[in-house]
């Protein structure tokens, strides 16, 4: 029997601007290894949705779940992973709140000289999005220019509601977390994702990579996910 199949399930969580299809090399990694995988695809409307999308998910596993998030969707797997059947939490240049934080209350006081994410300012909707021109040097510097230009062109609104709901009890209060600082991330500033990180008491690992680094290094994402899996999973019994 491969190391994964015993190993309950991994759940991804995506985060924002952008859907689930992101995650597809970090999938067929995980999917060669023999691990179970879901991937979640949240609407990005409101933090409360996201949560609530993200717990079903997780309610049609198996347990143990590791839950994934990337960026915004540590936010969202900081209040899904109290689920009784998260047995790890694994943060990919994500947001880790404390109680009581949203996503709003992380940004709004910035590292010094920490670069500025090109986001366009509300649409009449309430939406953000990413400068289409910029897209490329602020979330996907490690991508090629047309794969960049295809998720530029292909973002999905990301809701002000989503970025201001805030945790009600952090589940890395209760349950072992891991962390992958990207290094040359320019949407999160990796000083930020260190102190965040060291907060939550979470394992770390730095990579060379941009925000995208799930997309543009997904071995390096999976051997962390693979990495919190097997730590988190009971030995068998002998006979």
């Amino acid at each position: 029997m491969e190391a994964g199949l015993a190993a309950g399930t991994v759940v991804l969580v995506h985060g924002g601007f952008v859907d689930g299809s992101g995650w597809r090399g970090v999938y067929d990694q995980l999917k060669k290894d023999g691990y179970s995988v879901v991937v979640v695809q949240n609407p990005t409307l409101s933090h409360a949705d996201d949560v609530a999308v993200t717990r079903r998910a997780i309610d049609a596993q198996s347990e143990p779940v590791t839950l994934v998030g990337h960026s915004y969707g540590g936010a969202v797997i900081t209040e899904a992973g109290n689920h009784p059947k998260v047995a790890a939490l694994v943060y990919i240049a994500a947001f880790v709140p404390e109680k009581g934080e949203s996503v709003n209350t992380l940004i709004a006081d910035p590292p010094p000289g920490a670069p500025v994410p090109t986001i366009l300012p509300p649409d009449d909707g309430g939406f953000l999005f990413l400068d289409r021109e910029k897209f490329h040097a602020s979330f996907a510097a490690d991508l090629s220019a047309e794969q960049a230009a295809f998720m530029a062109d292909s973002q999905v609104p990301w809701g002000v509601d989503a970025l201001g709901g805030t945790i009600s009890e952090p589940a890395w209060r209760s349950k072992p977390s891991w962390y992958l600082v990207a290094t040359e991330d320019r949407m999160i500033p990796p000083p930020a994702q260190r102190e965040m990180s060291a907060r939550a008491g979470s394992t770390v690992v730095e990579v060379a990579g941009s925000h995208a680094i799930y997309v543009s290094q997904p071995a390096a994402v999976a051997e962390l996910i693979e990495t919190a899996v097997t730590a988190t999973t009971p030995a068998p019994i002998s006979a």
